[in-house]
């Protein structure tokens, strides 16, 4: 019996421009294979604390940390003097909604 615990950071989107994230650590519930015409994709069941779920290929789940998790300051940094950078969506591309 494997007793290891894997986390990815949860990608629920917390507003409506794409621009915040949940972040919070999302626990791995089951993780599986699925059949594609490219070949076999590790997929993976995760649910954070916030109560977000998710299904999906690994891929689809994880996600770059430029954008800033809710509830951290967005405010100019001191020694930049300019506010963190946060990914602007491409237009017709719609967010990415894995709750089935």
């Amino acid at each position: 019996m494997d007793a290891s615990v894997m986390f990815l950071d949860c990608p629920e989107y917390l507003d409506a421009q794409g621009a915040a994230r949940c972040g919070l650590p999302a626990e791995v519930e089951d993780r599986y294979t699925v059949e594609s015409t490219d070949g076999p994709l590790e997929s993976a069941r995760i649910r954070c604390p916030r109560g977000h779920f998710f299904n999906g290929p690994l891929e689809s789940l994880t996600w770059e940390r430029s954008a800033q998790p809710a509830g951290e300051d967005s405010s100019p940094s001191p020694s930049t003097g300019s506010a963190s950078a946060r990914p602007i969506p491409r237009a017709g591309t719609a967010r990415p909604r894995h709750r089935w």
